[in-house]
């Protein structure tokens, strides 16, 4: 999740409703200047006995994060407390209950996003080796309760902590037990922004599938092999979900604003605080008649933070992020960015992703995803879908096929003269085997682990 450092209090007030189409809009830029980033979490424990560390305990998350300058990090702070370390590879941040999160810099290429990944790994290894910390690299904690897991010190998870339960039933999971791969991309135009969020967002059940890893709740087996996706049907409907009215027409910026316009607030950062006004509305807030804050109106950074508070399948701010995926270690941290720069980075890929997806009906849509966090890639494909009646794996394939031939046709080479497609083997081994990487943990547990669930720590993560 975002972290602010200033106020912002002389960044300008909004007077119009135009103003908040500003950000998607200056998002644009042409072919040559577009961008990866990639974002990834990860679950930080103690390797003595497994526990998941609390800030300020010795060789805690605290002393993680600020270890991190022996390699040129800088700690950024709320009040006291260091909450993230900045750098050239991006920043470095806290999930709610102490996951680590790397928001990488925007790259030009997948070499880059992959050596950016390792160098962060290797860091926090480094460190973690010597102070017993290790990682884990899955979509939800296999085996903590929420009981178990610290609270990090920052201002805008109290509010949402104290939120969650109002609006939904695994909110607070989703916020303290679940870990996610993100990339974020780029556009041309509000024509190609729309293009892009209807593949994309039509196609991230699939990416939900091939990532799925997180089959396990509380040291059981959950019935799910994406429980990390499960938890989002139930978090808040008002500001998840497969957005409908992206594929209507006349879709664009303006329509996503009127969308932003109806997510309740969480909050207004002022002075180094977070202000609860969960629940309330930016449209008071545009009229000075937020009761939190009397008669003040809001700046453009409020509303820049107001558009990180919405946990749709795919997110527009100023660039398009891809948000169904599960955590995991490195090679499907680079498979991610692959498989969906490969489907919309390249013209003529992304022409034939849209095909493939553009006569799925929206209750078609919806009851894919909501089949995927339990089957994976042995989700039904629903009958209203051309070539429908089968299953989701039986259209995998394709879709990696032609992610490939995006990635082949960008020819971004390495030193050794490899381009991009390497990247995507991962997901090639998930869809030839039609084994999810839930599905081979759930193997392990129910045969060499022998139902003993402590003995995923010993897995290599990373």
């Amino acid at each position: 999740m975002s972290t602010r450092e200033v106020s912002d209090r002389e960044d300008p007030v909004i007077e119009s409703l135009d103003q908040l189409a500003a950000p998607m809009a200056a998002g644009e830029k042409p072919r040559d200047a577009w961008r990866i980033g990639t974002e990834h979490e990860k679950f930080v424990y103690d390797t003595a006995d497994h526990h998941a560390p609390s800030y300020a305990e010795k060789g805690g998350i605290r002393d993680l994060l600020m270890a991190l300058t022996e390699f040129g990090w800088e700690p950024i702070m709320e009040g006291e407390n260091v909450i993230a370390m900045k750098g050239s590879d991006g920043t470095v941040s806290l999930e709610p209950a102490g996951q680590l999160e790397l928001s990488g810099a925007p790259l030009e290429n997948l070499h880059q996003t992959c050596a950016e990944t390792g160098r962060h790994l290797a860091q926090v290894k480094t460190i973690g080796d010597r102070i017993g910390k290790a990682f884990l690299g899955l979509g939800m904690w296999p085996d903590k309760t929420r009981a178990e897991l610290p609270i990090m010190p920052k201002g805008r998870y109290d509010i949402m902590l104290r939120h969650m339960p109002r609006v939904g039933t695994m909110g607070l999971d989703m916020m303290l037990r679940t870990c996610t791969i993100q990339v974020n991309l780029d556009y041309s135009s509000e024509a190609d922004m729309v293009k892009k969020f209807r593949t994309s967002l039509a196609l991230q059940p699939l990416a939900t599938a091939l990532f799925a890893s997180s089959p396990f709740t509380e040291g059981k087996p959950n019935g799910f092999l994406s429980y990390r996706s499960h938890i989002w049907s139930d978090t808040d409907p008002a500001r998840t979900g497969m957005l409908p009215f992206v594929f209507e027409d006349g879709f664009g910026y303006e329509r996503y604003v009127d969308y932003m316009l109806d997510v309740p607030m969480y909050f207004v950062f002022r002075d180094g605080q977070y202000i609860d006004a969960a629940g309330h509305s930016f449209r008071d807030f545009l009229k000075g008649e937020l009761s939190v804050l009397p008669g003040e109106r809001p700046r453009l950074s409020d509303w820049t933070d107001h558009l990180s508070t919405a946990f749709p399948e795919v997110r527009l701010k100023s660039f398009l992020e891809m948000r169904g995926a599960d955590g995991g270690p490195w090679g499907r941290i680079c498979a991610l960015p692959a498989f969906w720069v490969g489907l919309l980075y390249d013209h003529t890929a992304l022409d034939a992703a849209w095909d493939l997806v553009k006569d799925w009906d929206m209750e078609g849509r919806e009851e894919l995803r909501n089949a995927v966090p339990r089957l994976a890639l042995d989700a039904p494909l629903p009958k209203s879908f051309r070539g429908g009646g089968g299953t989701l794996r039986d259209i995998a394939g394709e879709v990696l096929n032609i992610s490939r031939s995006g990635l082949a046709a960008r020819n971004r080479l390495n030193a050794g003269g490899d381009n991009e497609t390497g990247y995507l083997e991962p997901l090639a081994e998930i869809v030839a085997t039609g084994k999810v990487p839930a599905q081979r943990l759930l193997d392990l547990y129910n045969g060499e682990w022998g139902g003993d669930l402590s003995k995923i720590y010993a897995l290599k993560s990373f």
